[in-house]
């Protein structure tokens, strides 16, 4: 459940921060025109709150030699704890980028990231159909990314805007 943003400079503070990561407190502040002092206040709490749930690089696939990416839809056996054995089985796959449960006719929909078709063949059958309670995977290959985790909108957030 959203959580309800104290005010537009909370707001504004997670806008910047999705969009430059790495500005120092200092810099922070004076985008959002408050004092390192407060804005420091802010972020801490933001962080506290679970809101900014984390910071990571975003890395070039294709500088990493992981170039192709692939969409895998799985179909899994309908049991008592299925999803939990399924789950973390992906977990511990090194090139599942990310993975959600989904309705529809998968239940799982896994992203993956690889240099070549070798691997992939590698991954899907010595990781993922060896996975006991898969009973089907579906791959579609991605030609280009045109949107890749971009700075989420804010406005269906509670509060005020700045």
């Amino acid at each position: 459940m959203p959580q309800p943003l104290h005010d537009r400079i909370d707001r504004a503070i997670l806008d910047h921060l999705q969009r430059h990561g790495r500005t120092p407190n200092v810099d922070l502040a004076e985008a959002v025109r408050l004092s390192p002092s407060s804005c420091l206040r802010r972020t801490k709490a933001l962080e506290a709150d679970g809101v900014i749930a984390g910071y990571r690089a975003e890395l070039d696939r294709e500088r990493l030699g992981l170039g192709l990416t692939i969409f895998l839809s799985l179909k899994v056996e309908h049991a008592p704890a299925t999803i939990d054995v399924v789950e973390a089985a992906l977990k511990a796959i090194p090139h599942v980028a990310s993975c959600h449960v989904v309705s529809g006719d998968a239940d799982f929909l896994v992203e993956l990231a690889v240099p070549d078709l070798r691997t992939f063949e590698r991954v899907l059958t010595d990781d993922i159909l060896a996975i006991g309670p898969v009973r089907d995977a579906r791959s579609t290959f991605s030609i280009r990314t045109v949107v890749d985790r971009g700075p989420l909108s804010l406005d269906s957030w509670p509060g005020p805007r700045p």
